[in-house]
């Protein structure tokens, strides 16, 4: 099955789509631009959802849900914002349709045009804003921390599964606080749970840090972002987290009543993670044979293969095996027999294969008779042969270990991938002959900037937190820098 699969050496983009659609992740719909997730996607995702709808509640988080259409008209009250998204917003006119006259099927009703326009939601602030007014009156109502699990559209015009489709699934947080350090807290507190579940649940290491002023969410004072390292030297934005200041307040008129008794503007956070996260998983462990999923988000985490001649045989290694699937499943461990007879053995070790099962058991007769199980984990592709009596714990163990063992690969790999660079030139070379993420001095300015980006395609991905103060030279303009900042060409 393998074999269908592109390699990543001679076409990473084309290894990507091939593994999306061949793992049963997601196709591609008859909708321009927007995907299926198909099942078998779809639990990975929920998985993650789980994880991270956890970390949220144990961070005092809340779940609502807005409306997915926004009145045009709360577009124009945040002038960056509606800059920011007017290039990729869908909008509803008209509330009817009707059989053509004319033969011609189903037409727009003209008699049904709307008097304000909706925008169907490509993000929630102003919305949410216009409902926080209501909700707000004085400091005993703040903070609020809510979240909200949705389905957002931004009209693309080239997109790929997973990184950038039109329709994609998300969580938004929006919060509203009393002061300035409460929403800049809440902003940084946020940025660490994402990059908290990347490097524990996904297994992906990633680089905390701020965007520079240019690649700010549109509207926000401060974007706070987790940049990772992807197989192909690109790198990919995984979440952000934003301090809005009181712009949105100020923009939807919300107010509250201090202690002391004055009005003041409320001051905003709002973060999100989307279903690129799918893609971010994939193009970080997987390798040419299929997926590699860390355990812990793995859908099913040990799949048994009989390999008999007879259903004779077969019961026999049935029952042999159901105390040690008790056993796993009592330990939390997702597991399948998979006892199927459309399939032949090596058919499904392939397919546990593409799919990324973290491990996978056979047992054959031979086996039967000797107290024995083959097993074979994913991420090296090596097998052995142990005993029956206590191999779940040893498949414990097991699991934990393929999970450090992703992170510890991924971790080595994304650090041969960052070059400190003082010479524009080196740079450029580099970026075409190595990849990655380049630590180089930049001026500040965004024309500096403008210019990178035009004449190399790649962008300051952030302003790392951990970057110390060092004195240098801006590699473009030679004008003074005080810390580097973090290049790369990026998905």
């Amino acid at each position: 099955m393998a074999k269908f699969l592109t390699s990543r050496e001679e076409n990473y983009s084309q290894w990507y789509n091939d593994l999306v659609v061949k793992a049963g992740l997601a196709e591609n719909s008859a909708v321009r631009g927007c995907m299926v997730i198909k099942p078998y996607g779809y639990a990975i995702w929920e998985k993650m959802q789980q994880q991270l709808d956890k970390m949220f509640k144990e961070t005092g988080h809340s779940n609502a849900y807005f409306p997915l259409l926004i009145p045009k008209s709360f577009f124009s009250k945040e002038a960056d914002h509606v800059e920011g998204f007017a290039k990729e917003c869908a909008v509803v006119t008209h509330y009817r349709l009707k059989n053509d006259p004319n033969g011609g099927g189903v037409v727009v009703d003209p008699a049904a045009k709307l008097e304000e326009e909706y925008i169907i939601r490509p993000t929630s602030e102003t919305i949410i804003w216009n409902t926080y007014k209501n909700w707000i009156q004085s400091y005993r109502d703040l903070p609020i921390l809510c979240n909200q699990w949705a389905n957002v559209m931004r009209w693309e015009m080239r997109t790929r599964m997973f990184l950038r489709t039109a329709e994609f699934l998300w969580q938004e947080g929006h919060t509203a606080h009393a002061t300035r350090e409460e929403a800049v807290e809440e902003a940084q507190k946020m940025i660490r749970v994402y990059a908290e579940f990347a490097e524990k649940w996904m297994a992906m290491p990633v680089i905390m840090g701020h965007k520079s002023e240019t690649e700010r969410f549109a509207g926000a004072l401060d974007t706070l972002t987790i940049e990772a390292m992807m197989q192909d030297g690109k790198a990919l934005q995984s979440g952000t987290s934003h301090f809005l200041g009181q712009n949105f307040a100020k923009a939807f008129d919300v107010q509250f009543a201090t202690k002391e008794g004055k009005q003041e503007y409320v001051w905003a956070t709002s973060w999100g993670v989307s279903t690129r996260l799918m893609g971010a998983l994939i193009m970080s462990h997987s390798d040419d044979n299929g997926l590699v999923l860390p355990p812990k988000l793995a859908p099913l985490q040990v799949a048994i293969v009989p390999i008999y001649k007879s259903l004779e045989g077969l019961e026999k290694i049935r029952k042999t095996v159901s105390g040690l699937m008790d056993k796993l499943k009592a330990a939390g461990i997702s597991v399948k027999f998979d006892d199927r007879d459309t399939q032949k053995p090596g058919w499904k070790f392939a397919d546990y294969e593409l799919k990324g099962v973290p491990v996978r058991l056979a047992m054959g007769e031979r086996d039967l008779e000797n107290g024995t199980i083959e097993v074979a984990r994913r991420d090296t592709l090596t097998k052995e042969t142990l005993p029956l009596e206590g191999v779940e714990q040893h498949i414990e163990t097991l699991l934990e270990g393929i999970q450090e063992n992703i992170y510890k690969l991924a971790l080595e790999r994304r650090s041969k991938l960052i070059t400190k660079v003082d010479s524009y030139e080196e740079f450029k070379t580099l970026l075409d002959t190595k990849g990655g993420f380049f630590l180089c001095h930049w001026d500040g300015t965004p024309e500096t900037e403008e210019l990178i980006k035009n004449e190399t395609k790649a962008t300051i991905r952030c302003i790392p937190f951990d970057a110390p103060e060092e004195e240098g030279k801006c590699m473009v303009t030679g004008k003074p820098s005080h810390k580097r900042v973090l290049i790369a060409r990026a998905y």
